[in-house]
């Protein structure tokens, strides 16, 4: 093969070809007696192997690495390395495509995402049930429920090692419990008043007890441990500090509190 069939076959330039020569990634081959390069089935292999791992998103000095690994293996070996690398791929896309078409389904009639998208199927079936009963309230929204949304996206996404068996436990106890979101709703409210008071206000107080008043104890199980930490074991610069500081200081105040008495509530 000359270096314009070459390049065709893998499905890159020749200029590529010419630059993975220059930088000793690609070995060039003799020249033939007419002065042009004749390239082989392994140099096309080869050079298939390169286009496959930089889109992989290797670096070319890292594809140097790789390739050095598999300099002593049989044409046979690479070609199955190479076919196994085609197949991660081919699963990659299928679980990517199945994700968007996850969200496209998660789309309203107007073609809208929530704006905390993407999240899972189980955490926008959650939000949705907020938004209906958000529809119903006389007044706006209050802004804490947003807030709410964005903390349980958080909370899905740096789940260790994906593990979704608080957020399962989570959307069952409120499907058990059809009231659980209206009265979540009625907290947000309280916690909105509190946003210019001060800290010792005596709203404070009941607010924190009407937190704790409206999570059933399924939801308090699915939740644990995060809920019932000690607010105060994970002060300095954990994610409780960063967590109440995005509150103001009687909202925080109140969240406190309520966490507090979860924590005893759940001994």
């Amino acid at each position: 093969m000359r270096i314009g069939e070459l390049a065709g076959l893998v499905g890159v330039t020749t200029r590529a070809v010419r630059h993975y020569h220059r930088i000793g990634l690609l070995a060039e081959p003799a020249r033939q007696p007419n002065g042009y390069r004749e390239y082989s089935l392994r140099d096309a292999v080869e050079l298939a192997r390169i286009r496959r791992l930089t889109e992989l998103g290797l670096s070319l000095e890292e594809v140097r690495d790789v390739l050095a690994e598999d300099a002593d293996k049989e044409l046979a070996e690479v070609l199955a390395e190479l076919d196994a690398d085609l197949a991660r791929q081919e699963e990659d896309i299928r679980q990517r495509r199945a994700r968007l078409a996850q969200l496209l389904g998660q789309a309203g009639a107007g073609g809208a995402l929530p704006a905390q998208a993407p999240v899972s199927p189980e955490l926008a079936a959650l939000f949705d049930e907020m938004a209906r009963v958000a529809a119903r309230l006389p007044g706006p929204e209050p802004a804490m429920a947003a807030r709410e949304r964005e903390l349980l996206a958080l909370l899905e996404t740096g789940s260790p090692g994906g593990d979704r068996t608080w957020l399962d436990g989570l959307t069952a106890a409120l499907r058990s419990h059809p009231d659980a979101v209206t009265r979540a709703y009625a907290v947000y409210a309280q916690l909105d008043e509190l946003a210019d008071v001060p800290e010792d206000d005596p709203r404070v107080e009941r607010t924190a007890r009407a937190i704790v008043g409206s999570i059933p104890d399924e939801v308090l199980s699915a939740l644990a441990p995060p809920a019932t930490e000690d607010v105060d074991d994970q002060a300095g610069g954990g994610f409780a500090e960063a967590f109440l500081a995005d509150f103001a200081p009687a909202q925080a105040a109140a969240v406190t509190s309520a966490m507090r008495l979860l924590r005893e509530r759940n001994r």
